[in-house]
């Protein structure tokens, strides 16, 4: 697993369309076309494609 940041505004706002709460999660990895995502409660690991 790579290092997890907080999401940049650009990600929040698409975490957001996904109908998730921003703050409560982390970024692992983001290319463009995918984002991998994780909870900060309990790790879970989310795959979000960007404009999906």
């Amino acid at each position: 697993m790579k290092q997890l940041k907080k999401p940049t505004r650009k990600q929040k706002m698409e975490i957001r369309r996904q109908k998730l709460i921003p703050d409560s999660w982390y970024v692992e990895r983001d290319d463009g076309q995918l984002m991998v995502i994780v909870s900060k409660g309990k790790g879970q690991v989310r795959r979000l494609r960007w404009g999906a």
